[in-house]
């Protein structure tokens, strides 16, 4: 039977753990952390068996960069496609609708359908309006952003540019100007 160097002998034992640590989904390291009494108690590796064991961890290091970049481009792709499902109506249709309102052939009114796809999106992704436009509201300056004039919190505002919300987070401040006292 023919003997294996000492190196041969760390390599097959590196890919042993690799091997089992993969059935088991943990690291080498936590492998050996976890399972092993001998890797608290035994001394230092000698010098090759450490530069083995630095050749397999740059190796399952750059294994798990390339994995993690993998499920990255995956799920950029996923998000991709269901935006891109959800838009579809509106990509095939916008650019005529936008050609025959240009051309005064189409009441811009007729293109609002055309909006709908875009407004599911937005409700898919959790957004939220803080007040459609028009809408007279108490001035908020934590959530309101005075377009022109002055106005202390608590007074009439008209929205004119929607804000959003997204769960908990306000993403853009609602655009307001002041009401007129003859407005009221």
């Amino acid at each position: 039977m023919r003997q294996l160097s000492q190196g041969q002998a760390a390599k097959m034992r590196m890919e042993s753990l690799h091997k089992l640590a993969q059935a088991l989904h943990v690291s080498v390291v936590e492998l050996v952390e976890k399972f092993s009494e001998l890797a608290i108690a035994a001394p230092a590796p000698s010098l090759p068996q450490a530069s083995l064991q630095q050749d397999f961890l740059r190796h399952e290091y750059q294994r798990l960069q390339h994995q993690l970049q993998q499920q990255q481009d995956t799920l950029q792709q996923e998000f991709q496609n269901t935006s891109l499902q959800i838009l579809e109506s509106w990509l095939l249709q916008y650019p005529t609708a936008a050609y025959a309102a240009q051309q005064k052939e189409v009441p811009a009114s007729r293109l609002l359908p055309l909006m709908r796809p875009i407004e599911q999106l937005i409700q898919t992704w959790g957004l939220e309006a803080i007040a459609p436009v028009g809408e007279v509201v108490l001035y908020d300056p934590q959530i309101h952003q005075l377009m022109e004039g002055q106005a202390e919190v608590g007074d009439r505002v008209r929205v004119r540019y929607t804000g959003y919300w997204q769960g908990e987070k306000l993403l853009h401040r609602a655009r307001v100007s002041p009401v007129k006292t003859a407005e009221n």
